[in-house]
């Protein structure tokens, strides 16, 4: 009975001072993340900052910014880093800010339904690559005409729209067109061949499309981004990609 006692009055005493200790601690941090935030939005109030975070280093906090770059800051924003966290292991050199990079593209693409983006998928599909396009980009159009040589090695490409020189842009005009056609992989087809199509509008994610590749890290097409949210920017032969993805 006595033990019983005992163990009961430590467990009161647990719920009663460690737990709120340990939820004081984490409204502490919270208090402190948000200071923080303010302080740097107020130092470049042109960039919104989407989120702050302990970093992996004692005392440093990850700041992500809306154009998905990273800096990491001390506690009270004195002072800020630009760049990306390493972490040295027995393997070498780790890039944490990157692997936080792709966790984020995998996730956003993944949100992204397939239906608003232009699909070629093979008949035993082995793996997806997602694909931001121009239709004006000479490499997008040499991907694009081996398209069967991705197909015919289990690889699903899908491409998501990303004109490069900008929203109202011609080519922008040509990828919504694309995106609005009746059937729009031979529409897309057509026009990265050189061929005119018929100018179309309709409610479309073009604008959409194109912002989310700033935000994931895309300066140029195409940019290819792996089922682990790998970036790989430019123009990968299908034989090289398949060999890179192990199919």
């Amino acid at each position: 009975m006595q033990q019983l006692l005992t163990s009961l009055l430590a467990s009161m005493f647990f719920s009663l001072v460690i737990l709120p200790v340990q939820a004081m601690a984490q409204d502490e941090q919270s208090l402190v993340e948000s200071q923080l935030a303010k302080k740097l939005q107020q130092a470049i109030p042109s960039v919104p900052i989407s989120r702050v975070r302990e970093s992996d280093l004692q005392g440093i906090y990850e700041v992500e910014l809306a154009s998905g770059e990273r800096i990491f800051s001390n506690a009270d924003a004195s002072h800020f880093i630009a760049g990306d966290l390493f972490q040295v292991t027995t393997d070498g050199l780790l890039n944490l800010t990157e692997e936080d990079r792709k966790a984020g593209r995998a996730a956003k693409l993944a949100a992204l339904d397939d239906s608003q983006k232009i699909l070629f998928t093979p008949q035993v599909k082995k793996v997806s690559v997602s694909v931001f396009t121009d239709v004006d980009c000479v490499y997008c159009q040499r991907l694009h005409a081996s398209i069967q040589e991705y197909l015919d090695r289990g690889i699903e490409i899908k491409y998501l729209a990303f004109p490069r020189a900008g929203i109202g842009s011609s080519s922008y005009k040509k990828v919504v067109s694309a995106w609005c056609a009746d059937d729009k992989q031979d529409a897309l087809t057509r026009v990265k061949s050189g061929q005119s199509i018929e100018e179309k509008t309709c409610t479309n994610t073009v604008a959409e499309q194109y912002q989310l590749g700033r935000e994931i890290g895309v300066t140029g097409t195409p940019a290819l981004v792996l089922e682990s949210g790998e970036l790989v920017p430019g123009f990968v032969p299908a034989e090289r990609l398949a060999q890179e993805l192990g199919i």
